[in-house]
């Protein structure tokens, strides 16, 4: 018998009418050896006008810049927020070219800020993707999985280069039947561009996708 040893983040999904009770479901394991994480808590509150936001880098601690603060947040305990949206991640890295390291946002703190900004799992990839587009993201290819009491989402997210301040990014709804799991490995191969309610892509997705062949 032969065994590999692995370091790997993995992700669990299990529909509303795919579990006993009717209840959306995500587990999330982060494999890292020696990365003990501390329990991430962002309690409820209010913001001024023109207050800011300092980003660091949730694996480092390195300093990237800041960004407005949202007028209202929301309270955060771990991966979870208290109106129940809860987003997990796992690495599949893709290819280093399409990585930017001039992005102000890396995966880590985007899954927190998205936390503390959404209700739904919509309103988090939206938030997720609008942050990402202004202040650029400077992390590898990562698989989101964004859920709430009534949906899963699973998202796909690629910088666009050194510099570009861009992603390219694809979003699918787990049917409510069904269940998924990722590990480091990208799970999006095709999608259907014409299914509004299901699929949620960037704007030059395709375009982008064919120029790097």
């Amino acid at each position: 018998m032969a065994s590999i040893q692995v370091q790997a983040c993995t992700n669990f999904i299990v529909g509303k009418k795919a579990s006993i009770d009717g209840s959306v479901m995500c587990s999330y394991s982060a494999d890292s050896y020696g990365a003990y994480m501390k329990m991430a808590h962002y309690p409820a509150a209010k913001h001024a006008k023109g207050e800011m936001r300092k980003v660091f880098d949730w694996d480092t601690n390195r300093y990237w810049g800041e960004i407005p603060e949202a007028p209202e947040t929301y309270n955060v305990l771990g991966n979870i927020n208290e109106y129940q949206v809860a987003i997990a991640e796992t690495t599949f890295g893709g290819r280093e070219e399409m990585a930017d390291s001039t992005g102000i946002i890396d995966y880590g703190s985007l899954i927190y800020i998205a936390l503390q900004r959404s209700k739904t799992a919509r309103e988090a990839i939206k938030v997720m993707t609008n942050l990402v587009e202004t202040y650029g993201y400077n992390s590898e290819g990562e698989t989101f999985t964004i859920c709430d009491p009534n949906e899963a989402w699973i998202m796909e997210m690629m910088g666009q280069g050194a510099g570009s301040k861009k992603v390219v990014w694809v979003a699918v709804r787990i049917p409510d039947d069904a269940v998924c799991a990722h590990a480091n490995q990208s799970r999006i191969r095709t999608f259907n561009q014409k299914d509004k309610e299901n699929v949620m892509f960037s704007k030059d997705c395709i375009k982008y996708a064919r120029k790097m062949g």
